[in-house]
């Protein structure tokens, strides 16, 4: 392969990625919020094993849980009627529940940190419980967000066992970045290999480095 086709390959799984690593984390955003609410302020039984279930992709192997998910996209699985396996589609349900945990995990801990005070005050006010939680809640919360939002990104860029389980290794389609590093290490290119690393290392040190900026400058104020 030429090394302007290797180039073209390269960018392709390069916007593949950070298509993913967005969609990911935007649907994170929009469904594990009221997950994290309810975390947050239910006193229910069932909110420990709720909390260890959504915390289980931190501690389980990205080979077994992608093994798992292609099992449930396979042709006996529940969801084997919806042919996710080896497609777009699959890798993005993959990835948020891959990264589940580092979206739900900072927004409940911000939800947490609000209190019960400021919401009281705008009871008091006549608000109603859809008002409050987007006119108190969400304001308040959002270093919670942004850092939900980033360390969900940038976690998903990262991701290899999983995407490789359920996705394969479909150029255009499932092929990712760190599938085309692993594939350039292997056929000994360490080039092309150095700058996709490095490329995936820079975003990663940007966006860490907005959250721990942004809690410098909350923590100054």
């Amino acid at each position: 392969m030429s090394a302007e086709g290797i180039a073209a390959t390269d960018l392709q799984a390069l916007w593949l990625t950070l298509r993913l690593a967005g969609l990911t984390t935007l649907l994170l955003i929009l469904l594990g919020t009221p997950l994290a609410w309810w975390l947050a302020r239910s006193p229910s039984r069932w909110r420990a094993p709720i909390e260890a279930l959504v915390a289980l992709p931190l501690v389980l192997p990205p080979t077994v849980l992608g093994f798992y998910l292609l099992l449930a996209m396979g042709p006996q699985g529940p969801l084997g009627g919806l042919s996710l396996a080896f497609t777009f589609g699959g890798l993005l349900l993959g990835s948020m529940v891959y990264s589940l945990p580092f979206v739900v995990q900072p927004l409940r801990d911000a939800f947490s940190a609000i209190g019960e005070q400021p919401l009281e005050m705008a009871a008091c006010l006549g608000a109603g419980p859809i008002d409050r939680f987007f006119s108190v809640v969400i304001p308040l919360a959002r270093p919670g967000y942004l850092t939900a939002a980033v360390l969900g990104f940038a976690h998903t860029l990262g991701e290899f066992g999983v995407v490789l389980m359920i996705g394969g290794n479909i150029p255009g389609q499932t092929r990712v970045v760190s599938i085309a590093v692993y594939e350039h290490v292997e056929a000994l290119d360490y080039g092309h290999a150095h700058v996709l690393s490095a490329v995936l290392l820079l975003l990663s040190f940007l966006m860490l480095l907005l959250v721990y900026a942004g809690r410098t400058r909350r923590v100054r104020r």
